[in-house]
């Protein structure tokens, strides 16, 4: 995302996702901006450019991902002080995973999302991200969702390496995989994929789905990971992490 001076509040949207996106005030973006912009009294205007590289309604909370970086730049761009306005209210009032991204840092959350802590410090790995092509909105799934939540996890400080950080999280689940694949059964065909991968640690589905991760022990197997299983109607994506303090 870049922005540039502008008489009004506009967005610009392009990308391989950028298809199918609101473009305009129901935009995540610009509830964001707006949201900023009313805040601080009306800072100015600004365009914002959003290349769109992630596919939406895929359980990555790349909307939420892009509010967070439009709050973050144009608190810059406007060059808002310190102290003028606490950003975290204003991105729990634009939707849950939105705080999380916007400090943009391992973290735990509670409450809807809104209350962060830390999480235990992560060893380097890679991951491999496969989308199946089928959009799956939060709703939708929580609509067909009933039981309850599990547990808050009991985590450690860190994890000494990938393989360990793996066998913690495989005690652990996704509350709303089953129901997720309910909806769209495609996601077991990735997930099986994922899991049949030569050096695959962990497969689990991401969010509310579709999208699920392969985790592994580091970024270059992630990468040919995702190259073999790379299919015409798929989204896949190989790598590492960039590593994050608080």
């Amino acid at each position: 995302m870049t922005v540039t001076p502008a008489p009004n509040l506009r967005l610009v949207i392009d990308g391989p996702f950028a298809i199918g996106l609101p473009r305009g005030a129901d935009n995540l973006v610009m509830r964001a901006a707006r949201t900023l912009a009313t805040a601080v009294g009306s800072a100015g205007g600004a365009l914002l450019c959003l290349t769109k590289r992630l596919p939406h309604s895929a359980g990555l909370g790349s909307g939420s991902a892009d509010a967070g970086a439009a709050l973050r730049l144009l608190k810059r761009f406007w060059r808002l002080p310190d102290g003028c306005v606490d950003l975290l209210p204003l991105a729990a009032s634009l939707g849950a995973d939105v705080p999380a991204c916007l400090k943009s840092f391992p973290a735990r959350t509670s409450g809807i999302g809104e209350v962060l802590g830390h999480a235990p410090a992560l060893p380097t790995f890679g991951l491999c991200l496969v989308n199946p092509g089928f959009a799956l909105p939060t709703r939708a799934v929580f609509a067909a969702w009933s039981g309850r939540f599990s547990k808050s996890a009991s985590l450690p400080s860190s994890w000494p390496d990938a393989a360990a950080l793996a066998a913690c999280l495989a005690d652990l689940r996704n509350d709303l995989e089953t129901t997720a694949i309910t909806l769209c059964s495609p996601i077991a065909t990735v997930l099986n994929a994922l899991s049949a991968e030569p050096g695959c640690l962990l497969a689990r589905m991401t969010g509310s789905g579709a999208t699920c991760f392969g985790l592994f022990a580091d970024a270059a197997i992630a990468k040919r990971a995702a190259d073999r299983i790379s299919r015409p109607d798929w989204w896949c994506w190989g790598g590492g992490l960039v590593h994050m303090q608080p």
